[in-house]
């Protein structure tokens, strides 16, 4: 199976004053790319957050190979690496679109949590949506 694909095209808010892509804006452009992968495999962040189940990033680790700039069409490679009882680790890859170059690789796990960011167990159709993606997954490589 292959990664889910998120664009991002490289505007000047998103660039410091060397028109290179803040280091940090790499977290949002994860978090708009896991909640499309997730919404892609049938699971709802809307419908879970209405349900009292939320998901907060415990740890980041993210590697810059090379620097994203103004105008660059990113690509955001999202896979799930592991899902557990009750959190995700998503790993991501950057890619400059125009030339396929890597320019980040990065780690992401959240935990899942309910009211009073109390730790919950992921539900079962979240957790075999999950499963099977990374099984899919674990397959190819």
């Amino acid at each position: 199976m292959t990664a889910h694909i998120h664009k991002v095209k490289i505007y000047y808010e998103d660039t410091d004053c060397g028109g290179v892509v803040y280091y940090a804006n790499y977290l949002k452009y994860f978090e708009r790319a896991r909640t499309e992968f997730l919404e892609s495999k049938g699971v709802s962040l809307k419908k879970l957050m209405d349900d009292g189940i939320y998901f907060v990033v415990a740890e980041a680790a993210l590697k810059y190979l090379s620097p994203g700039r103004y105008g660059d069409i990113l690509t955001i490679e999202t896979t799930v690496d592991k899902a557990g009882p009750a959190s995700i680790i998503f790993r991501h890859r950057v890619l400059r679109d125009q030339t396929g170059e890597n320019l980040v690789d990065a780690t992401v796990k959240l935990g899942c949590v309910g009211q009073g960011m109390k730790p919950v167990r992921l539900r079962q159709d979240v957790m075999e949506a999950l499963t099977a993606v990374s099984s899919q997954q674990s397959a190819v490589r």
